[in-house]
C-alpha cells in the first residue's frame, strides 16, 4: 500500500488548512539554521523554501530565523501569505512542489517563534480574581474597587518567556514563613502554574498613538498559550505595595505555535455580560464579539486537573489593547500580552493550583499522590482548542514544562 501523503490530512484535521500556526524549527543536520515554518497535520512546512519555490513575492521576509519581520510586515501582508499558504497546500496544481517540502514534526526541533520585545499580564477573569480576593480578604470585597473599571495589569520580564519544553527551574527568593517575624531565603515552597492565553503584537505604533478597540486587528498577529508560572509565597512577601516581581519574573512558557487571529472567526463570542458601564474607551458594546471560546486543558503529569473556559473571561483582548495604550505607550513588533489567568464559575473550571487547592487548604488527588503546589519532577502541560468552520476544530500548540530543583 503506498504510504499516504503528507498533504491528504485525515477528515477534520485540528492542524488542517482552517488552523495554519506559524514556529520556528531547525533541523539535526543543521541545528543552527532556523526557519519559519507552518503546521499543517503532523508535520511542518518550510515556510522560507515553499515561498521560494512558488515565487512567492514575500520570499524574503519569510527566509528569516524568527517571525518578527513577518509581524511587523501589517495586516495586509499577513492575510497575502495566509491565503497563499492555503493554496500551496490545498491545491491539486501546487502538489508537486509543495509535498517535499514537508518535514515530519518528530524530525524538527521548535523553538521560540518570536523574539519578545515587552511582556504584559494582565488580570482580566472575574473568577479568578473573586476567588483570590476571597482567600485573602474573606471579610471584605473579593473584587478591587478599580476592577470592573480596568483591565489590570503588571509588566513582566521578556527575557524570560521561554518556549514550550523548556525546563523550570524552581526560584530561590525571600518569604515570611507562617508565624515568623522575618523572612526565611530559599527555594519557593508555593510553586504554582496561571493557565492563560497570551496575545502577540504585530503592528507596532508610533509614542503617544493609541489603540482603538476596532483597531485590534490590525495590530494583533495572533493566540498562543501560555503559562504564567508564580512563586506564591514569594509573591505574597513582595507584592505589597508594587504588586508581582520576583514571584513571576523567573519563567513563562508560551507553546511554539501562533495561531493567526484569522483562525478563530468562528470561535468569536461575546464576553460575560457586564454590570459596570466602562469608560468609552473601553465601551465594546457596538463592537464585534471580543471574546473567544477557547477550552483550555490543564494536566499534570498526564492527568488532567482543570478545564478552564476563556469565554468566560471579563476583560477581552482588545479592552485590555486599548487599556495598554490608552496612555500613549507605544507598541513594539513582538509584544506580548496575556490575559491573566483564565477561570470559570465552577471548581473544575480554576486555572491555578491556588485556586483548585483553595491556597492549599485542599490538596488536589494525582495518582501518584496528593498535591497542594507543584513538586520538583511535576510535569504541567495545557491543551486548548476551538470551534473552527464547520465543526471542525482549531487546536492550538500545547505549552509544556517540567519542574527541576533549585540550584
Amino acid at each position: 500500500m503506498p504510504q499516504q501523503s503528507p498533504l491528504d490530512l485525515s477528515e477534520g484535521d485540528p492542524f488542517g488548512a482552517h488552523n495554519l500556526p506559524y514556529g520556528v524549527f531547525s533541523t539535526a543536520d543543521a541545528p543552527h539554521h532556523r526557519r519559519i515554518g507552518v503546521r499543517y497535520g503532523d508535520h511542518v512546512l518550510d515556510l522560507a523554501a515553499a515561498a521560494a519555490a512558488h515565487g512567492s513575492p514575500h520570499a524574503e521576509l519569510l527566509a528569516h530565523p524568527t517571525l518578527n519581520p513577518l509581524l511587523a510586515a501589517g495586516r495586509p501582508v499577513w492575510q497575502a501569505v495566509r491565503a497563499a499558504l492555503r493554496g500551496w497546500l490545498t491545491d491539486p496544481a501546487h502538489r508537486a512542489a509543495t509535498e517535499p517540502l514537508l518535514l515530519p514534526l518528530s524530525d524538527v526541533a521548535l523553538h521560540l517563534p518570536f523574539e519578545v520585545a515587552d511582556y504584559v499580564d494582565f488580570y482580566a477573569s472575574e473568577h479568578h480574581a473573586a476567588n483570590v480576593g476571597q482567600m485573602f480578604r474573606p471579610d471584605g470585597d473579593p473584587l478591587t474597587p478599580n476592577w470592573k473599571h480596568m483591565p489590570i495589569g503588571y509588566h513582566g520580564r521578556a527575557g524570560t518567556v521561554v518556549v514550550s519544553g523548556t525546563p523550570v527551574i524552581r526560584p530561590l527568593g525571600q518569604r515570611m514563613p507562617p508565624g515568623e517575624s522575618a523572612p526565611a531565603f530559599g527555594p519557593t515552597q508555593r510553586l504554582d502554574i496561571e493557565a492563560e492565553v497570551g496575545f502577540v503584537v504585530g503592528t507596532p505604533t508610533a509614542l503617544g498613538e493609541r489603540v482603538p478597540l476596532e483597531s485590534f486587528r490590525d495590530h494583533v498577529f495572533g493566540v498562543t498559550l501560555l503559562n504564567d508560572w508564580s512563586a506564591r509565597d514569594i509573591q505574597a512577601w513582595e507584592y505589597r505595595p508594587l504588586g508581582p516581581f520576583l514571584g513571576k519574573s523567573f519563567a513563562t512558557s508560551v507553546s511554539a505555535w501562533i495561531t493567526p487571529l484569522e483562525a478563530f472567526d468562528a470561535a468569536r463570542t461575546s464576553p460575560p455580560a457586564r454590570d459596570v458601564p466602562p469608560l468609552p474607551y473601553l465601551d465594546d458594546s457596538a463592537a464585534e464579539p471580543g471574546g473567544l471560546d477557547l477550552r483550555i486543558e490543564v494536566a499534570i503529569n498526564g492527568h488532567p486537573v482543570a478545564h478552564p473556559p476563556f469565554s468566560a473571561m471579563y476583560w477581552t483582548a482588545a479592552q485590555q489593547l486599548a487599556h495598554m495604550t490608552v496612555n500613549g505607550a507605544s507598541l513594539r513588533t513582538g509584544d506580548l500580552f496575556a490575559s491573566g489567568t483564565v477561570s470559570g464559575p465552577l471548581p473544575e473550571e480554576r486555572g491555578c493550583l491556588l485556586e483548585l487547592t483553595w491556597a492549599g487548604r485542599d490538596p488536589i488527588e494525582l495518582p501518584d499522590g496528593k498535591r497542594t503546589f507543584l513538586e520538583d519532577g511535576d510535569e504541567v502541560t495545557l491543551t486548548a482548542w476551538a470551534p473552527g468552520p464547520d465543526g471542525v476544530r482549531v487546536n492550538l500548540g500545547e505549552v509544556r514544562g517540567q519542574i527541576v530543583p533549585a540550584v
